[in-house]
C-alpha cells in the first residue's frame, strides 16, 4: 500500500522522547539545594522561638523568685518585736558585705514559709543569710528558730532557698543622728526606724552570661519599736502592773 500523501502525520511522529520528559542531574541537585535551604530556614526560626519562649519563661520564674523573696522579708519586718529586757533573745543583726546577714525575732503570719514544720510558735528569730551554692553561685536563704529555742540541724544544714543566683543583697539602716542611710547597725538593743533592702538577681535564662538580672531596692517603715525594760517589768513602779502605768502615764502626755 503506498503511503498516503497529506493528512495528519502518524501519532508515533508526535510523541516527545522519553529522554526530554525527565529531570537532569543538574535540576535535581539545585532543587535538593532549594529544599535544604528552606528546611534550615524552618528549623533556624523553630530553634529562636523555642530560645526565645525559654527566656521569658525563665525571665518570669527568676521576677517570681524575686517577689516572693522581697514579700517574705516584708512580711517578717512588718511583725518584728524587740523587748530591752532579753535581749538575749530580741537582738537586732545585721551585717554587709560579702556573706550579709539580717537577723531578728516576728511574730511571723500565718502565711509565712515553713509555719507548719513549726507549729504554734509563730515567735521565731528568722535569719536572712546569702551564702554560696554548690554551683558557684549565691543563694538567699532563710532560717528559723522559734525564740526561746536553739536552732536545730535540719535548719542548719537544709534552710529555705528564697532566691538563687543573687548578685548582691544589701541592707541599710536609716540613722536618725546622720539623717541618712548607714549599712552598720551597731546598736543591736534597738530596731531602726526605717529598712531599706536591696536585691539583685542573675539572669537565669537560656542566653547565659548575656542574660540581664534583676535588681530591685526597697524601703520599710518599721510598724513598731523597742519595748524599754522598765515598761516591760515595771520596777519603777513597784513590781508588776508598774509597766502598764507607765505607759498609760505615757500615753496621756
Amino acid at each position: 500500500m503506498a503511503p498516503r500523501c497529506g493528512g495528519n502525520p502518524p501519532r508515533s511522529a508526535l510523541r516527545t522522547p522519553h529522554w526530554n520528559r525527565a529531570f537532569t542531574l543538574v535540576e535535581i541537585m539545585v532543587a535538593i539545594a532549594i529544599f535544604t535551604i528552606v528546611i534550615g530556614a524552618v528549623y533556624a526560626t523553630f530553634v529562636s522561638i523555642m530560645r526565645a519562649s525559654q527566656v521569658g519563661r525563665d525571665a518570669a520564674a527568676q521576677a517570681q523568685r524575686q517577689r516572693i523573696a522581697l514579700r517574705t522579708i516584708e512580711d517578717s519586718l512588718m511583725c518584728i518585736q524587740s523587748f530591752q529586757a532579753s535581749q538575749k533573745y530580741y537582738s537586732f543583726i545585721l551585717e554587709n558585705g560579702d556573706a550579709p546577714v539580717l537577723s531578728f525575732a516576728s511574730r511571723v503570719p500565718e502565711v509565712f514559709p515553713r509555719n507548719g514544720k513549726f507549729g504554734d510558735f509563730n515567735l521565731r528569730r528568722v535569719t536572712f543569710a546569702l551564702e554560696p551554692a554548690d554551683n558557684g553561685e549565691k543563694n538567699l536563704v532563710l532560717r528559723q528558730n522559734p525564740i526561746l529555742m536553739d536552732e536545730d540541724e535540719d535548719e542548719q544544714k537544709y534552710p529555705l532557698v528564697l532566691a538563687r543566683n543573687v548578685k548582691t543583697f544589701a541592707i541599710d539602716c536609716w540613722d536618725t543622728n546622720q539623717l541618712d542611710w548607714v549599712q552598720e547597725w551597731n546598736d543591736t538593743n534597738s530596731i531602726p526606724p526605717m529598712l531599706r533592702v536591696a536585691l539583685v538577681m542573675g539572669g537565669n535564662t537560656a542566653a547565659g552570661n548575656a542574660a540581664p538580672e534583676y535588681s530591685v531596692v526597697r524601703a520599710f517603715a518599721m510598724p513598731s519599736g523597742m519595748m524599754p525594760a522598765i515598761v516591760q517589768m515595771g520596777s519603777a513602779y513597784g513590781g508588776p502592773g508598774g509597766g502598764n502605768q507607765l505607759l498609760n502615764g505615757l500615753l496621756k502626755k
